[in-house]
C-alpha cells in the first residue's frame, strides 16, 4: 500500500507542469553542454586552435548581439503568453508582435555587423567568420522557447533543440575539415537552428491555431520600452560573464584566443550550476518571502550551504584535473590553456555565493537594484580586466574574472543592506527575530 501511495505521489509530481517545464529546461541545457563538449575536440582537430579561437570570438560577438535581439522578451513574453493562453486572438497578437520585434532587431543587428565588416573594415582577423555568423541572429529571433514556456509545453522544443544540435555535430563531421572552412561553423549552427525554428512556427500556426498578423509597430514599441530595464540588466550581466574573450582580442594573437576560449568554454559549462539552482528555487523562495519570512531564511541557509559546498568541490576538481580536461578536449598538451583553466576553475565557487543575494532581490521584486548591481559589475569587470590584461596578458584576464565574481557578491550584499538591512541580518543569523521583518 505504501509503495502504491509513493508511486502515485511520484506520478502526480511528474505530471505537474512546473516540474515538467523545469525538467525539459534542464534537458535543453544539458544537451547544449554535451554538444559543446563533443564539438570542441572535433573543431580543434579540424580547424586548429587559432581558428577555433576566432570562431569562438565571432560567436561571442553574436551572442552579445543576441541580447539585443532578445531585448528582455525572454523574461516578459512567457508571462504574456501565460496570461492569454486561453484567448487565441489575443495570444496571436502577442506572438506576432514578439516575433516581429525580434526579427526587426535581428535585421538591424545584421546590418550593423555587415556595415562594420565591409564598410568600416573592422574585425579584420575574423571578418568572414563574423559575416557568416549573422544567421545566428535570426535563429535567436525565431526561437519560440518563450512561447512554449508560457504555454507550459516544453517537450517538443526540448526534442527539437537536441535534434538541431545533432545536425550541427553531423555537419562538423561531414563538412569541416580544414582551417579555411572555419567560416561555416557558426553558419551551420545558425542554419540548422533556424530551420528547426521554422518547423516550430508551422506547428504553432497549424496545430495550435495561432495566427500570425502583420506587425503592430505601436505595440512593438510599447513592449520594447517596457523591457528596457530587463535588456540592460541582461546586457550588463552578459558582458561581465562572457565578455572576456572580446576584451582579450584587443591584446592577444589568435593562438592565445584559442587557448583562452578552450578554458573559458569548460568554465562556462561548470558555471551553469548557480543559475540552474536559482531557476529551481525561485518559485518556492518567492512564495515563502510573501508568506513566511522565517522559513524563507531557513530555506535560503540550507540552499546556501549546499551550493557553496558543491561549487567548492567542482572548482577544486576542475583545478586539479585541468591538464587531463584540456588534453581530452584538444587531444594535445596545451600548457597555456591549462594555466587559464586552473585559475578560472574557481569561478563556480565564487559565483555560488551570490545565488542567495539574487534570490532575495527577485523575491523582493527589486528590479532597479538588479539593474544597478548588473551595471556596477559590468563597469568593474571591464576596468579590472583591461588593467590586469595590459600587465599580465591572458592570465590577468582570468584573475579579473575571479575578481568580478567576488565584486558582484559584495555589491549585491551592500545594496540589499541599504535597501533593508534586516534581510542581511536575518540571513546571516545576526538576529533570530526574522518574524519582525515586514
Amino acid at each position: 500500500m505504501f509503495e502504491k501511495i509513493s508511486f502515485l505521489s511520484f506520478s502526480n509530481l511528474i505530471r505537474n507542469r512546473s516540474i515538467q517545464n523545469f525538467l525539459f529546461l534542464a534537458i535543453i541545457q544539458s544537451s547544449n553542454v554535451l554538444i559543446s563538449i563533443i564539438s570542441m575536440p572535433l573543431l580543434i582537430q579540424s580547424i586548429g586552435v587559432d581558428q577555433f579561437g576566432l570562431v569562438n570570438l565571432a560567436l561571442s560577438v553574436i551572442i552579445l548581439l543576441n541580447i539585443v535581439v532578445g531585448f528582455g522578451y525572454n523574461l516578459s513574453a512567457p508571462r504574456e503568453v501565460a496570461i492569454h493562453q486561453k484567448d487565441k486572438q489575443a495570444l496571436s497578437h502577442v506572438v506576432s508582435n514578439v516575433f516581429s520585434g525580434k526579427i526587426l532587431l535581428a535585421a538591424l543587428c545584421s546590418l550593423g555587423v555587415l556595415v562594420a565588416v565591409f564598410g568600416l573594415d573592422l574585425f579584420k582577423e575574423y571578418q568572414m567568420i563574423l559575416a557568416f555568423s549573422v544567421l545566428l541572429l535570426f535563429s535567436e529571433a525565431t526561437l519560440p522557447l518563450w512561447f512554449f514556456q508560457g504555454m507550459e509545453k516544453m517537450k517538443l522544443i526540448s526534442i527539437t533543440n537536441i535534434f538541431s544540435k545533432l545536425l550541427f555535430l553531423m555537419g562538423i563531421v561531414l563538412f569541416i575539415h580544414s582551417p579555411e572552412q572555419s567560416r561555416w561553423v557558426n553558419f551551420m549552427l545558425g542554419g540548422f537552428g533556424l530551420s528547426i525554428n521554422l518547423f516550430l512556427l508551422v506547428y504553432i500556426h497549424d496545430y495550435l491555431g495561432i495566427k500570425f498578423y502583420r506587425p503592430e509597430f505601436d505595440a512593438i514599441f510599447k513592449s520594447l520600452k517596457s523591457n528596457v530595464l530587463f535588456f540592460f540588466s541582461n546586457l550588463a550581466s552578459h558582458i561581465s560573464i562572457n565578455g572576456g574573450l572580446i576584451i582579450l582580442s584587443f591584446f592577444s594573437v589568435a593562438e592565445t584566443l584559442g587557448m583562452y576560449s578552450l578554458a573559458e568554454r569548460v568554465v562556462m559549462i561548470i558555471r551553469l550550476l548557480p543559475p540552474m539552482v536559482f531557476q529551481a528555487i525561485i518559485p518556492r523562495a518567492s512564495a515563502l518571502y510573501k508568506k513566511d519570512k522565517k522559513n524563507f531564511f531557513s530555506f535560503l541557509r540550507k540552499i546556501h550551504k549546499s551550493i557553496v559546498f558543491t561549487g567548492l568541490i567542482i572548482s577544486v576538481f576542475t583545478h586539479y584535473l585541468a591538464p587531463w580536461i584540456i588534453e581530452i578536449l584538444s587531444r594535445s598538451i596545451l600548457n597555456e590553456a591549462v594555466e587559464y583553466l586552473r585559475v578560472l576553475a574557481f569561478v563556480p565557487f565564487l559565483a555560488s555565493f551570490n545565488v542567495v543575494n539574487v534570490t532575495i532581490l527577485i523575491s523582493a521584486d527589486q528590479r532597479k537594484l538588479m539593474f544597478k548591481a548588473s551595471w556596477l559589475m559590468c563597469i568593474f569587470m571591464v576596468f579590472v580586466s583591461f588593467t590586469l590584461m595590459y600587465f599580465f596578458d591572458g592570465i590577468g584576464l582570468c584573475y579579473g574574472i575571479l575578481a568580478t565574481e567576488f565584486f558582484i557578491f559584495l555589491i549585491c550584499t551592500i545594496l540589499l543592506y541599504r535597501f533593508d538591512k534586516s534581510l542581511i541580518i536575518c540571513f546571516y543569523g545576526i538576529t533570530e527575530n526574522s518574524d519582525s521583518i515586514s
